[in-house]
């Protein structure tokens, strides 16, 4: 049904349903995507490795945004993102370079997107828990926090991996751990 000329669209699905919808797209002849990765998740009595969608409650799938009701239609499908009822597609190229990622053997792992002007709060080191707003990237792996304090501001270099997005609520407890 799909060709490769068709565009590759962003399909949200229930929660938990990304592997049910992917196989459904396939039988139905559409090329689906579902990126994976490997997590070490810990229970009080093992550790287990399991492998989960890099893109929670997402996947991709190639089709002609004229013939979308079949993809609408399939159990489990919420929404094709777009712009109201107007699918947008995903630049085939990004695509890609998450095949590449995630076929290159190196660790892949979800990550909240960080803006600059967005508040974030540190997760780790002596400064967990301190909210601000992070300020600039410096280098690849630091990022600038503007915290404010008695009315003024204070920049905190800290590492970037151990500041979320104020809106997301992830820990060092619940965040998966990597040997």
């Amino acid at each position: 049904m799909s060709s490769s000329n068709s565009a590759w669209y962003a399909v949200r699905v229930k929660s938990r349903c990304e592997w049910a919808v992917s196989d459904a797209l396939r039988h139905k002849g559409y090329e689906e995507f579902l990126p994976l990765y490997w997590s070490r998740r810990r229970w009080s009595d093992r550790v287990k490795v399991l492998q989960l969608p890099l893109f929670s409650g997402y996947l991709f799938c190639r089709f002609n945004p004229a013939d979308r009701v079949p993809i609408l239609s399939t159990p489990g499908v919420v929404l094709i993102v777009g712009s109201g009822k107007t699918p947008l597609p995903i630049d085939s190229k990004e695509l890609e370079a998450i095949r590449t990622a995630i076929n290159s053997g190196q660790k892949v792992l979800p990550w909240p997107h960080l803006e600059v002007g967005r508040s974030v709060r540190i997760e780790e080191g002596s400064l967990r828990g301190v909210e601000g707003v992070l300020l600039r990237f410096k280098g690849t792996n630091h990022l600038i926090l503007g915290v404010q304090l008695l009315q003024r501001a204070v920049a905190v270099e800290v590492p970037e991996n151990w500041v979320v997005p104020c809106e997301q609520q992830v820990s060092a407890v619940t965040a998966p751990r990597f040997a």
